[in-house]
């Protein structure tokens, strides 16, 4: 499965490399996915959104095994 959210997150960077941040696979566990937000993503006040609607609303169309998505 962690391909599979590898795959899902290189089809979200560009859009979140346009505004200067990126995201980071950390883990991947019993359908539990862990990310770190970097560059201008992280410390961002809208974070959360991004991590939520954007993030994980993504990975779980993609790999709909995933449960949730959880950031560092």
């Amino acid at each position: 499965m962690r391909e599979k959210v590898e795959a899902a997150l290189d089809r979200i960077r560009p859009a979140l490399r346009a505004d200067g941040g990126d995201v980071e696979l950390v883990g991947v566990q019993d359908g539990v996915v862990t990310v770190r937000l970097m560059g201008a993503c992280h410390g961002c006040p809208m974070a959360t959104l991004t991590l939520k609607q954007g993030v994980e609303r993504t990975l779980r169309s993609l790999v709909p095994e995933i449960k949730t998505v959880e950031a560092l």
